[in-house]
Parts: C-alpha cells; sequence; structure tokens
C-alpha cells in the first residue's frame, strides 16, 4: 500500500454497511505509526507503511507479522481489548473487512474504551487512586514472574545491548542543543550514566545470567493503561522492535516509575515501587533503577526535541517542547544525585497503626518499606495475602520463624542502605533484641536510625483487626491479648532514638516526616 493509501483507505471504512456490528460513529485516532478508527463498541487499527529503522512497516507482509505480534504480546495483558487481527481485501477505494480474495492491509480489531479513563487523563484530573496504582503494581509484579527467561544465546539484554541505546540518546540529543548550560548538564549526564553503567555492569550481567531479562511490556506508563470493564487493564506493548522489550523486569517498572515522578507524583510512585516489591521481592534490582529511570527520562527528552524540528509548529509549542526537555533532563539529573540516606523501623503492639505509617512515610520520604508480614511469608514460599493457617506462637509465627524473619529484614535493609537506599522497617519489635537488630544496621552502615513506637487505644486496635481485610497480616484478637506481656518497654537509650506515634490521630505520618526532615537536613515537602 502506497503512503498515500491509508487516508484514502481509513475514509472509505467510514461506512456502517462494511461492519457486522452497529457502528454508533466513527472518529480516527492518529499517530506517527498508526491509525485508529474507532466505531463506538470497536476500533480497527491500521498500521502505517513507515520504515524508521528501530520499526519498519513497509511492506505488506510485515504489517501482517507485527499485527500479529501485537495482538499476541497484549493479549498477556489485556486479552478483553484484543480480538483479533483482519484482513482487509478489494481495494484502498473499496475496502471489504474479512472479506474474500487477497489481502492489501490488515487491521487489530480491539474493543473500544473510553479514553477518559486512561490513566494519564485520570492523574491530569486529579482521580489517579492509589488503588488504581496497586492494582498496576501487582499485576505488573505477576505479569514479570509468569514471563520466561531470556535464552543463554539470544543477543539481547547483555551489558553492551543496555548501555548502547543509552549512548545513543544522548549521541542524538547533542547535536539539536545549542545552548551552552544545556550542552554542559548533558555531558555532565553522559558521564553519570556511563560510571554508573560501569559500576553495576557485572549486577546487569547476573541479572541477565540469573533469568530477569525478560519478554516485558516495554512501553509501560501512563497513557498505556486504563479501566476497562472495571479492571485495570495495561495496554499497547511494544511489538515492532525486540531490544526495546527484551529487557530487564526492573526497566520495565522504571518508565511507569519515571513516569509518574515526572508528573509530581512521587507518593504514587513510591507506592507502585513498594508493591511491586511485595509480591516479587526483587530488592536486587533496586540498585539499577537510577540509571533505568534516567535513561527513560533522557527518551522522553529526546522526543520532545525531535519533536520540535515539526516545521508546522509555531513558536510557543517550541517553546513548550523546549520546556519539556530541560524538565525531563533535570529529572535524569535528579537520578544521579547522592542521597542522604536512613533507616527508621516501627515498634508496637498489633494492629497498632504500623502499617499504616510506614505506607504514609514510604510515601512522604521516598523509602523503601520492608513488612515483616510479607517477607515472613516469602521465606516459606507464600504470597502477601495467602493464608498461612498458622496458630498463635506455631509455625509461622514461631519464635524461631520470627528470629528468622528479622534477621532477613536486617539483612535486607543492611544491602538496601548500602545501596543508597532508604528504608522504613514494619514489624513489631518487642523485644530490646529485636529493635537493637536494627540500631546495629545502620550504625554498621554509618546511617542514622530512628525507633517509630506506634501507639493506638486498646478498643480501636481490636476493631482494626476484626475488620482488617486484603492484608498480608494475619493478627487475632488472641494474638492482641497476648501480646500485652511480650513487649519489652523501651530502654532509656532507645528513647534517645524514638519517636512515639498516636496513631489515631490524622495526619500523624506527614507530621512525624517532616521532622525527620528537619533532623537531616531534607528538602521539605513540595
Amino acid at each position: 500500500m502506497s503512503e498515500n493509501a491509508p487516508d484514502t483507505l481509513v475514509k472509505a471504512l467510514q461506512n456502517p454497511e462494511l461492519y457486522d456490528h452497529p457502528v454508533k460513529d466513527f472518529r480516527v485516532i492518529e499517530t506517527h505509526i498508526s491509525q485508529v478508527l474507532l466505531t463506538g463498541d470497536y476500533a480497527y487499527k491500521i498500521k502505517k507503511p513507515m520504515d524508521f529503522g528501530f520499526l519498519n512497516f513497509s511492506t505488506l507482509e510485515r504489517r501482517k507479522h507485527f499485527c500479529e505480534e501485537e495482538l499476541r504480546l497484549n493479549r498477556r495483558l489485556a486479552s478483553e481489548l484484543y480480538l483479533d487481527v483482519l484482513p482487509i481485501t478489494g481495494s484502498p477505494e473499496q475496502p471489504q473487512i474479512g472479506g474474500a480474495g487477497e489481502p492489501f492491509e490488515y487491521a487489530i480489531r480491539m474493543r473500544q474504551f473510553n479514553q477518559g479513563e486512561l490513566f494519564d487523563r485520570r492523574q491530569e484530573r486529579g482521580e489517579l487512586t492509589a488503588d488504581l496504582l496497586a492494582n498496576v503494581a501487582r499485576q505488573a509484579a505477576e505479569f514479570h514472574d509468569s514471563l520466561p527467561p531470556i535464552a543463554d544465546d539470544h543477543p539481547l539484554g547483555t551489558p553492551e545491548a543496555v548501555y548502547a541505546p543509552m549512548q545513543e540518546n544522548f549521541d542524538q540529543v547533542r547535536p539539536l542543543l545549542t545552548d551552552k548550560a544545556l550542552l554542559t548538564q548533558l555531558d555532565a549526564l553522559e558521564d553519570w550514566t556511563r560510571t554508573t553503567f560501569e559500576r553495576h555492569r557485572e549486577l546487569i550481567a547476573s541479572r541477565r545470567a540469573n533469568g530477569l531479562v525478560r519478554e516485558c511490556h516495554g512501553d509501560l506508563h501512563l497513557a498505556n493503561i486504563t479501566v476497562f470493564n472495571d479492571k485495570v487493564t495495561v495496554f499497547d506493548c511494544i511489538e515492532f522492535n525486540e531490544p526495546f522489550r527484551w529487557i530487564d523486569v526492573i526497566n520495565d517498572l522504571a518508565f511507569l516509575l519515571m513516569d509518574l515522578e515526572s508528573r509530581n507524583e512521587p507518593a504514587l510512585a513510591n507506592l507502585v515501587l513498594n508493591t511491586y516489591l511485595e509480591y516479587r521481592g526483587d530488592f536486587e534490582g533496586l540498585a539499577l533503577l537510577p540509571l533505568y529511570k534516567a535513561y527513560r527520562a533522557m527518551v522522553r527528552a529526546k522526543i520532545a526535541l525531535f519533536t520540535m524540528g515539526n516545521p508546522s509548529l509555531n513558536e510557543q509549542e517550541r517553546e513548550e517542547l523546549m520546556q519539556r526537555y530541560r524538565g525531563y533532563a533535570q529529572l535524569a539529573e535528579n537520578y544521579g544525585a547522592i542521597p542522604n540516606h536512613y533507616l527508621l523501623a516501627t515498634t508496637g503492639l498489633s494492629a497498632s497503626g504500623k502499617t499504616c505509617v510506614s505506607a504514609a512515610m514510604a510515601g512522604e520520604l521516598g523509602l523503601i518499606r520492608l513488612r515483616s508480614d510479607v517477607e515472613r511469608k516469602r521465606l516459606h514460599g507464600l504470597g502477601p495475602l495467602d493464608s498461612s493457617k498458622s496458630g498463635l506462637g506455631e509455625d509461622l509465627y514461631s519464635p524461631e520463624v520470627t528470629e528468622q524473619t528479622y534477621q532477613h529484614l536486617a539483612n535486607l535493609a543492611g544491602d538496601l542502605l548500602a545501596s543508597g537506599a532508604s528504608v522504613i522497617v514494619d514489624a513489631a519489635c518487642l523485644k530490646e533484641h529485636e529493635r537493637n537488630l536494627y540500631a546495629s544496621v545502620a550504625e554498621n552502615q554509618g546511617v542514622p536510625f530512628a525507633l517509630l513506637h506506634c501507639e493506638a487505644p486498646e478498643q480501636l486496635r481490636r476493631e482494626w483487626v476484626r475488620k482488617r481485610k486484603g492484608d498480608a497480616s494475619e493478627a487475632t484478637e488472641e494474638l492482641l491479648d497476648a501480646q500485652q506481656s511480650w513487649f519489652e518497654p523501651l530502654t532509656t537509650e532507645e528513647k534517645t532514638h524514638t519517636v512515639h506515634l498516636h496513631t489515631e490521630q490524622e495526619h500523624v505520618a506527614e507530621a512525624v516526616a517532616d521532622r525527620i526532615r528537619q533532623h537531616l537536613g531534607l528538602a521539605p515537602a513540595q
């Protein structure tokens, strides 16, 4: 099909008689690589005969192949949206969908959804909720777990393959800049990217060897997530370029985190990250997140500069694109900042609000949250919401397993602190030696440490236990009764680095977060 034929075809397809279903109206969504014809209940996506090097739809055979790939790949996460690939026969002037004869084009048939439900639109309206993003994080974790690892003899996912597109960003951006300050910033970003990559080269290689390079989504950002039939649905993954989707799973997640952070949603990004970690436990990958997020930000920055080359743009539009470049380049630079990291740990009886406080603190301060309830189960092959069927003080809640869990949390916290992350441990820490364990971790890493003693009225705690659902905690009222005698009062030494929180009060976590910022000289909340 010629380059002009798509327009002719899409016009001709706007005929209700061509369809085996009712047509409400016709609307066309156009991108640089496709045209999507909306009919009311169904959408028909046609690929343009374009060749950009990294994407080649120039022949009918290629367009058929990539339509089938798009169907295959997207049905992994969006099976209700992606229906089939249909041949278009006849001619661009008089087409037939699924008719007899030799096809001259192909279309992907999808169920149409409300564009207002897209997550980028929701975010712009202030309607992107924590529950929706927690759902995305859980899906991403389960999706990544379900994927087979890359074959050993496959060329992608090696350190060299990972670094190549990062370097390409800088090589393509540099000729498009004239401002000396921006060029200086770009040089610094390139140097940081190269040195950070070299520092993590062995980790990148070992993660590939351990099966963590997989056929991912590749384009996981807010504009590719919607709600369809009351289900959070991730769609439009990368079908046209294998190197863009055969990547480390943490690189896949990095795009969504960067997208949220670029929209000034750090707390929601933190929620996505910590929820993902609860389900996958991929703490090792955290060391690579700054590198991958900076890479994703520079891709967005590059696209802004490329778009400025459109001769039809006016001066205001060009200025907006340049501001977009500056914003993404600054975000990439921020990812290279040396963190001022520290360790927090909770202490308190069950249902005293530790989980709520630790989640709020993590969002406020950008912390990695380690939950004893989650890690205890993970150590025994259970998911966060699986029931252990353990009795009081038995099985997963025996003293031996509790000690094992606390040591595991301490080891994790130490590793994360060493990688530059700040951490909050969500655990009861009822005994002095348990609390001292985390104080020792902080001391060994040379970072500040604080205990958060969470308290709440007994009646309220019992009410929380009775009503709690959809959470990793398995606390019961029987446990509440037993714990009264287990709690060892804070020592005089412990009290010097303890903050007391009455969790039934409003905004208590935010207030404590502000105190910690002031104490550590961190930037105030925006």
